[in-house]
């Protein structure tokens, strides 16, 4: 790397990161971004450049590379391609690196196996693509307590109180091929009685600290535009809610994850392992 390249870049708080891709791109972006969070006070602007697959398109890249300098990651197959935007990366003296490189490469030399090299090759649809469009559709149709007649034909089934993210982790799940049904508990009412009987699915229950609850709840209610004098965003009702929560799954005893501080893909991840502990001891 350009040595003023390098001091530039230590000085920067914003800049721009440039993701080639000879297919969907989602490999290199999930890549990028897995490696940016592990910085602070840093800001990136992201060009992403998909299904680049020709030298015109390749010089098109590079004259965007010019116009706004800073790092570039890719995924290209083509030796062609790769050589084209390496040298045009030299010219303009910013990084350029591949990101599957180094893997394929390792994988090759332990598997004494002869790579064959084909674009798009990793995004094939296969039998695991179609298990993650049908776990999406299930998600769809049964969110937030739609569709409960098939409960039992889930994978995971998500339960708790209003604002503990269970949609979002649904939807995390289902793109991991996990059918998700997720079911929330209202005040007054009672569960479903599929969910009383349903034998197949992991059932756990999601809470959260009730002050965070009644914060994200009143940003809801603000971006709705309705009115907050509610025991919706009481902090001793809301309170109340989650111990009754909490009694509900002891009483059931499902496996409780605290959300409060986690992520989607933190929660969803101690899901999974969850699910898959369950699995192994079943079979």
């Amino acid at each position: 790397m350009d040595i003023r390249f390098s001091l530039h870049f230590l000085h920067m708080k914003t800049f721009h990161v440039h993701l080639v891709s000879d297919s969907t791109g989602e490999t290199v972006g999930t890549v990028a971004r897995a490696s940016l969070v592990q910085f602070d006070d840093i800001q990136t602007v992201e060009h992403v450049w998909r299904l680049v697959r020709t030298d015109v398109q390749m010089q098109e890249v590079i004259t965007a590379i010019e116009r706004n300098p800073g790092f570039v990651l890719f995924t290209l197959v083509s030796k062609e391609l790769r050589k084209i935007l390496e040298k045009g990366c030299r010219r303009l003296q910013v990084p350029c690196v591949s990101v599957l490189d180094p893997i394929v490469a390792a994988l090759a030399a332990y598997l004494g196996a002869e790579i064959h090299a084909r674009p798009g090759r990793q995004h094939v649809m296969d039998a695991e693509y179609f298990s993650r469009i049908d776990a999406m559709d299930f998600v769809l149709t049964h969110d937030d307590g739609q569709s409960t007649t098939d409960l039992d034909a889930a994978d995971v089934v998500l339960v708790g109180v209003s604002r503990t993210s269970k949609t979002p982790t649904s939807i995390y799940l289902a793109n991991r091929g996990i059918k998700t049904a997720n079911v929330p508990l209202v005040p007054g009412a009672t569960l479903p009685p599929e969910i009383e009987s349903a034998k197949h699915p992991l059932i756990v229950g999601l809470t959260k600290d009730p002050r965070r609850l009644v914060q994200i709840r009143r940003q809801r209610l603000k971006l709705l535009k309705q009115d907050e004098n509610t025991d919706y965003v009481d902090i001793e009702m809301v309170s109340k809610e989650i111990k009754e929560a909490l009694r509900l799954f002891a009483k059931h005893g499902w496996p409780v994850i605290d959300v409060t501080r986690r992520s989607i893909e933190e929660t969803a991840a101690t899901i999974m392992e969850l699910y898959n502990r369950r699995r192994e001891q079943v079979h």
